[in-house]
């Protein structure tokens, strides 16, 4: 298809089965036999070891507390989409009409999946160095000025310092809710100050989505 020949260029890469391609980009809302759930689950796994170990040669003093808050920034739905973004990722999906009337093409779970499941089919394909060698290149594309001080925000010890000073108290973090499948987890947090929800948020960890809610409590605070 003449089309993704345009994606293939961006990632600098030529697939050799068109039909892994093509499976990588096929949403489940397609109805299609197959979606690119498992390639999603494949390739989730490769970002997280090349990421993981580009910051241990990058970062050589960090402590591994430290390397894994940094993995934790570049790791997730927010970053993986924005990757996404740059490549127009959205426009090549395989997607039903009811997602893409519902914007689908531009929501960042969405994206963020599809890039890991590009990601995966080249692994399979190609081999994880082939693999190492593309993510580390839209990596670094998108993120060209990788620095341990900008890079984590630890927006739960900043809210955290905020609200003991000045309201005498620790924020709380309450799980409301997991859903989907296992390798697909998604967790919904709530988090309260003086037993009042103050803000909410989801994402695929509990860690992540309590920075984000952290983060949303912050901006109400209007201390970011």
């Amino acid at each position: 298809m003449k089309k993704l020949e345009l994606l293939e260029k961006k990632l600098k890469y030529k697939f050799k089965n068109q039909n892994l391609l093509i499976h990588a980009l096929t949403h489940k809302s397609f109805k299609k036999p197959y979606s690119n759930e498992r390639l999603e689950f494949l390739g989730d796994a490769v970002l997280d070891l090349v990421v993981g170990e580009f910051l241990f040669h990058k970062f050589k003093n960090d402590a591994e507390g430290d390397l894994s808050k940094l993995r934790a920034a570049l790791v997730n739905e927010k970053s993986f989409a924005k990757i996404a973004l740059s490549l127009d990722l959205g426009t090549f999906i395989f997607m039903s009409a009811s997602e893409e009337n519902n914007g689908g093409r531009s929501k960042p779970s969405l994206l963020s999946d599809a890039l890991e499941a590009l990601i995966g089919a080249v692994h399979l394909e190609s081999g994880f160095e082939t693999a190492k060698e593309i993510a580390l290149f839209l990596i670094q594309k998108n993120y060209p000025n990788i620095d341990a001080k900008n890079l984590i925000k630890d927006y739960k010890t900043k809210l955290q310092e905020i609200t003991q000073s000045k309201m005498g108290q620790t924020p709380e973090y309450e799980t409301l809710r997991a859903f989907g499948p296992d390798h697909q987890k998604q967790f919904e947090i709530a988090l309260k100050l003086e037993g009042k929800e103050y803000s909410r948020a989801t994402a695929k960890s509990k860690k992540e989505a309590q920075q984000m809610a952290a983060k949303i409590a912050l901006e109400k605070l209007e201390v970011l």
